[in-house]
């Protein structure tokens, strides 16, 4: 497997930005007979028509998302537009796009899965998932359909964002085309061995406050520790005339999901988004009844050291050909003015012999553990993911 990340700033002057792009093509890679593109922008190349211009021209097909900011080797920034290009003579590479989604998640994931996978023999090495920020789905109702598809097969993966409020001008990209509520895909067959990473924040971050969720249903936490999910946090201070209170956007959970079937005693981190009118908490994805929580802290500092933290161990590994590292959006929030931080941290740590592509996330999909029969496919918040080709 080979590996090239390329980029460009020009977003109203297409033929400039597919110069850009092709001129770094022929410096950096030679392609073999099987190609992929991973691709992200900001959504101003979306609306100027570069984005698609450049789609429709590549020797290869692409996928990827809309994206806040975004770094590859020597370059940070924001209005950018990046592409991860990987190559090989033994790794074939399968594309697919869903229909809409709004109606629902299984069947349009199934069929676009039976169209990509059409022809191939047994499971990919390697799934790498691009859904919509389709915030009326736990989202990691994304991870799981595809673990009930490729139950063997590990899932990389990041929603699409943008720098909106509610992101609304997020979208996926598959080929040419973008959609708000289409999922893109990428399956990987052949001579490939991914390997993961995630972090989020030190132990020593961990706050006083745990508990148990005695009661829940899918994203809803009913009782914690046997009383009213709201009564909890209103009495810990962190919930005000039934909304949380403004810190809770930075104040993540260390969930244990040790009810799980391939529960791999790593906690995952969740982000809550409201309340109920009867006052349970509703989180971005599905709790389990039984599961234990601890809060933690989080600032600039926590963020710019675990990045640094988990680029320093990529580079001790052996046979990196490239990295793929998407982190979450809060993570750029708690910047603050420093918004580039993370990502100037990404290309000035890694080794520049490394090819990599890094950008925002609106949650992550990576797994926590990757053993034969027992991959644990994981949705994270808070989180910076990597995978290493």
């Amino acid at each position: 497997m080979k590996c090239a990340s390329l980029f460009t700033y020009e977003i109203d002057e297409k033929e400039i930005a597919l110069e850009d792009i092709n001129r770094q093509l022929v410096e950096k890679i030679t392609l073999e007979e099987n190609s992929i593109g991973i691709i992200m922008c900001h959504p101003e190349f979306i609306l100027s028509g570069t984005l698609k211009y450049i789609c429709e021209n590549l020797p290869f097909e692409v996928v990827g998302i809309t994206t806040a900011s975004q770094a590859v080797n020597g370059e940070a920034g924001e209005l950018i537009l990046t592409l991860f290009v990987m190559t090989s003579d033994d790794v074939t590479f399968r594309t697919g796009f869903t229909e809409s989604l709004l109606d629902g998640l299984e069947q349009p994931t199934r069929d676009a899965y039976k169209i990509a996978s059409e022809g191939m023999n047994g499971e990919p090495k390697l799934a790498l998932r691009c859904p919509p920020a389709l915030i009326k789905y736990p989202g990691d109702a994304f991870p799981g359909i595809w673990s009930e598809i490729l139950p063997n097969t590990p899932n990389f993966g990041t929603f699409a964002v943008d720098d909106t409020v509610e992101f609304e001008t997020s979208e996926t990209i598959y080929k040419e085309q973008t959609s708000k509520e289409k999922m893109s895909f990428v399956l990987c067959y052949g001579n490939i061995n991914p390997r993961f990473l995630v972090s989020s924040l030190p132990d020593d971050n961990l706050l006083q406050y745990k508990g148990e969720f005695t009661k829940a249903q899918g994203q809803h936490v009913c009782e914690i520790n046997n009383i009213n999910a709201y009564q909890y946090f209103e009495e810990l201070g962190l919930g005000t005339d039934g909304v949380p209170s403004n810190s809770f956007l930075f104040l993540p959970f260390f969930i244990d999901f040790r009810k799980s079937i391939n529960y791999d005693g790593i906690r995952v981190m969740r982000v809550l988004l409201s309340f109920t009118d009867e006052g349970a908490a509703v989180f971005r994805g599905n709790m389990e009844e039984g599961s234990h929580f601890t809060l933690s802290r989080y600032t600039a500092g926590d963020v710019n050291a675990t990045t640094i933290e988990l680029m320093e161990k990529i580079n001790k590994m052996e046979n990196v050909n490239g990295l793929l590292s998407f982190s979450c959006i809060v993570r750029r929030m708690v910047l603050g003015a420093q918004s580039l931080d993370e990502l100037e941290n990404v290309k000035n740590s890694v080794n520049q012999d490394i090819p990599f592509m890094a950008g925002y996330a609106c949650g992550e999909i990576c797994p926590t553990t990757v053993k034969e029969g027992a991959i644990a496919n994981r949705y994270h918040n808070y989180s910076v993911v990597c995978l290493i080709i």
